[in-house]
């Protein structure tokens, strides 16, 4: 099974010594090219922007990313176009089937991600197959991690307690982001029921101009309370979204 998103910013926070929040920040590509560049050492660094803020820069990034590709006859299609959108499942799947590739064709060994990131010489050019390759790389274990990065062993310990703790705030705000979701559509469940019963109605009193009931109906649909605003009229959150989304 695929990572959840948990695991993979783990990771990749720990091989890349960063500290992304969110799937949708692979987005500006940067980290992606040093997922690679950990493999095979050669990766153009120096034209990499971590600090990437402007959608023509992610583009820049990507385009280090497909050049690294082509160079190590990798055939995985970038599509930068939606990556750079910074949409969390278009990502996700990318982050994804980067660790499936990063866990085939690591060599092994440390990697210092920051001296590469600032132009230093750290990690030699291996020579890995690209993507037409089957065999399987040694995977990197999480000792030899530890050993090639870490000498201090306090150091270590404090780095493990920061993953730790940044792994438990991740699972919450999983949890709040489904809870929110969860609310949202049934919100928007009953918003729909409501505006069908208010057109009925409507259309009724059209009919029916001096119906008591109807009035009466439409008179608690149009109430409110003290500090209620009502909302501009306006397509229903989740009718927009499945419009973008189809």
């Amino acid at each position: 099974m695929s990572e959840s998103r948990t695991e993979l910013l783990a990771w990749m926070n720990d091989l890349l010594q960063i500290s992304y929040t969110k799937v949708e920040q692979c987005g500006t590509g940067a980290a992606h090219c040093q997922i690679i560049d950990s493999i095979f050492g050669d990766v153009q660094m120096q034209k990499v922007k971590f600090n990437a803020k402007h959608e023509y820069e992610y583009v820049a990034n990507f385009k280090v990313l497909q050049a690294a590709f082509d160079k190590h006859k990798v055939d995985k299609i970038i599509p930068i176009e939606r990556l750079t959108k910074c949409k969390f499942q278009d990502n996700l799947e990318f982050l994804q089937w980067m660790k499936k590739y990063w866990d085939t064709y690591y060599p092994g060994g440390p990697y210092d991600a920051q001296a590469r990131r600032s132009g230093g010489g750290a990690g030699v050019v291996k020579s890995v197959s690209g993507g037409g390759a089957t065999r399987t790389m040694p995977k990197r274990t999480a000792a030899s991690t530890a050993a090639g990065r870490m000498p201090s062993t306090g150091l270590h310990h404090d780095t493990n307690q920061s993953a730790s703790m940044v792994i438990e705030l991740n699972k919450q705000v999983d949890e709040l982001k489904v809870t929110v979701d969860g609310l949202e559509k049934e919100r928007d469940f009953y918003f729909g029921k409501l505006r069908d019963i208010e057109i009925l109605v409507q259309q009724q009193i059209d009919v029916e101009p001096e119906n008591q009931l109807l009035k009466e109906i439409q008179t608690i649909l149009y109430s409110t309370e003290d500090g209620f605003e009502v909302p501009p009229e306006g397509p229903v959150e989740g009718e927009a979204y499945d419009e973008e989304t189809f």
